[in-house]
């Protein structure tokens, strides 16, 4: 019989963490890339912060509850490396940009194969919230409830930025292509939440 996250948590607490924890990594290591190559763009950069987010899941393992899904509580970690390692590359870019060209501080490079072109741009056209919700929700497969507990954000806000995030990838999606000087389209969306 299969032990399911929570008994291997357990084992892993119990000083059993070897087998323990190889067979959660095992377990989450493909779909967690998966979500992490989507989020960045970049299957290098996934493989990297999914071994960070595996070394930090390990270390801080007793601080780990269960009053939540061990899935949600490794994406979350996933979730706030990516941010940590997108602030600091982003940092890097503009003061590379600085110092070689003093061009805008606003340029960024863009390194993300494995997406179509389209796609990576619509996704990079939302906000942080959006992409990590809807690549948590429709990506990775968790529930808005676990996307909640990843992203640290309340369940109805998840549900708003899920629905945010698919209207605005539909009219991205379906649109003509990008002009630079189009404004509209990087607009947040107002309105009730209809999904709470």
């Amino acid at each position: 019989m299969e032990l399911n996250d929570i008994e291997l948590v357990a084992m892993v607490k119990a000083g059993d963490e070897r087998r323990a924890f190889t067979t959660l990594v095992r377990r989450h290591q493909a779909k967690l890339r998966a979500f992490l190559v989507r989020l960045s763009g970049n299957a290098a950069q996934a493989d990297d912060l999914a071994q960070s987010t595996f070394m930090k899941a390990h270390a801080s393992m007793a601080a780990f509850s269960g009053g939540g899904s061990f899935r949600s509580w490794l994406y979350a970690i996933a979730y706030r490396e990516f941010l940590q390692d997108a602030r600091k590359a982003k940092a890097a870019a503009r003061l590379q940009a600085t110092l070689e060209t003093g061009a805008d501080e606003h340029s960024q490079p863009s390194t993300e194969p494995g997406l179509s072109l389209d796609l990576r741009r619509a996704l990079e056209r939302l906000d942080d919230m959006e992409r990590g919700a809807i690549l948590l929700c429709d990506a990775a497969g968790l529930s808005h409830s676990e996307a909640a507990t990843a992203l640290d954000a309340p369940l109805g806000s998840i549900k708003t930025y899920v629905a945010r995030a698919r209207e605005k990838m539909r009219a991205l999606l379906s649109a003509e292509p990008a002009h630079p000087d189009r404004q509209n389209a990087t607009q947040p969306i107002e309105g009730p939440c209809h999904a709470c």
